[in-house]
């Protein structure tokens, strides 16, 4: 009695696996407490964020305080020194004389244009460096959903796989019987053996591609990949919302955190170019100095002298003259950076255009392309069951039954991608608009069973 191919296919295939199932949240949990791409980016963001307090700390107070200590080994003829400081000191024949020198200077800039323009090229900066966590972070929903995906694709290859594998060695082991009993002929044999060597083969390369998608997932996660609970049948198809691609786009070019980014670094640039060309300008600083001096004298005891506190308060007004062609040469860089980043941020602008138009119009067609893959499905297997039926009262081949399980193989693979992909497209959708959240994961993880 011939093996009911169909019959054990489908139990194999759709069997649900046994035990608890983690999900996408689970996944994307660890992939927060773990990613090393996420914390990269988060460090990146702090890094460019201290850029500000240390553009305003120029045009903030500058307070220095210093304490000199000198010794002077022996005097002149007359028993003379002149200090370090210009101050003439009386030493005897010989001894030494020891100074100390206290002072203060607190500085404040009044005018610093230059500074200025720092100050709120860092600012930008800062903002620019914002936007690129917020697009990690967005990336980071759709690198989870793409290797959770991944990983529950590759299982049921698998599974297909490894219910054909078992098939196909049933039917070789029954064409070994039947040509050792003499119904079958050694072309059977051979021919069964063959498929059975083939599709274990397939396998073989399947098994692999499901621990390389595992390892893919635990990449982000850090975490081993379990058992993960699988995509329901009954999917909701819905179109995007708005149902126009143009709507799509020009909430990309307000909210993408890539294209924000981009632009902020532009306004930066900007400002940096105001910073160089105000190198040619004056700066303008009060100042208020403080200073003390004492000396003694180990050969002339009591000669212990100390002068009286020097308060001096002024302006420093500082003009540039020529400094070898430095400022001319920032202005022209500062100018090429900024040009060079206006095209960059135009590329991000033409590249999310085109992105939303695309991952709309898959959107879009998806509906359709997974009904016909289900509908492609539900065929196959009747073209299966049909083949069996004739191979069995011996109208149908082998060849014939063989040729119509691997297309049943091709159209459930296919299957298997489109239903995957088209939730994938959805939240790509959304990651171009710049509007995907943790929200739409556990949208996705309702679909999860």
């Amino acid at each position: 009695m011939r093996v009911k191919l169909l019959p054990l296919l489908l139990c194999m295939v759709l069997a649900p696996l046994p035990g608890h199932a983690e999900d996408l949240m689970d996944a994307y949990q660890q992939a927060i407490a773990n990613d090393p791409v996420l914390s990269t980016a988060d460090a990146a963001r702090l890094v460019v964020a201290e850029n500000v307090p240390q553009a305003r700390s120029a045009l903030l107070p500058q307070l220095s305080v210093g304490l000199g200590l000198e010794e002077i080994h022996g005097g002149g003829s007359n028993g003379s020194i002149t200090g370090p400081n210009g101050n003439i000191v009386d030493t005897g024949a010989s001894g030494n004389t020891r100074e100390r020198d206290l002072s203060g200077t607190l500085s404040q800039p009044i005018i610093n244009l230059a500074a200025i323009a720092s100050l709120q090229a860092a600012r930008a900066t800062r903002d620019s460096g914002d936007q690129t966590y917020r697009a990690a972070l967005q990336n980071l929903y759709v690198r989870v959903c793409t290797a959770y995906f991944n990983v529950l694709i590759a299982q049921d290859n698998l599974d297909v796989y490894r219910s054909y594998e078992d098939a196909y060695k049933q039917e070789f082991d029954q064409s070994t019987t039947r040509f050792k009993n003499g119904l079958a002929m050694a072309s059977d044999v051979s021919q069964s053996q063959a498929y059975y060597l083939y599709i274990k083969s397939e396998r073989i390369t399947a098994q692999d591609a499901l621990k390389d998608a595992q390892r893919g997932l635990e990449q982000i996660t850090g975490k081993p990949t379990g058992t993960l609970k699988k995509l329901r049948e009954d999917l909701p198809m819905q179109a995007p919302a708005p149902a126009d691609s143009k709507a799509w786009v020009d909430a990309a070019m307000e909210s993408n955190p890539v294209i924000l980014a981009a632009d902020y670094t532009v306004t930066a640039d900007e400002h940096r170019v105001s910073a160089a060309r105000a190198g040619h300008l004056p700066t303008l600083s009060a100042t208020l100095q403080y200073g003390k001096f004492g000396s003694w004298s180990s050969a002339v005891p009591g000669a212990a002298s100390y002068g009286p506190g020097v308060t001096t308060i002024g302006l420093t007004l500082s003009v540039p003259i020529f400094s070898g062609g430095l400022t001319q040469s920032q202005v022209r860089q500062a100018i090429a950076q900024r040009d060079e980043d206006q095209g960059t941020l135009e590329s991000q602008r033409r590249q999310a255009a085109r992105d939303a138009n695309n991952y709309y119009n898959l959107v879009v067609d998806g509906i359709e392309q997974v009904d016909a893959a289900r509908t492609s499905v539900e065929a196959g297997r009747k073209s299966l069951a049909s083949m069996r039926a004739g191979y069995e009262i011996g109208t149908q081949n082998l060849t014939n039954v063989v040729f119509a399980i691997e297309q049943l193989a091709n159209v459930q693979t296919e299957y298997i991608v489109v239903r995957h992909q088209f939730i994938l497209n959805k939240l790509l959708l959304k990651q171009v608009a710049g509007s995907v959240d943790i929200h739409d994961l556990e949208d996705i993880n309702r679909l999860l069973q």
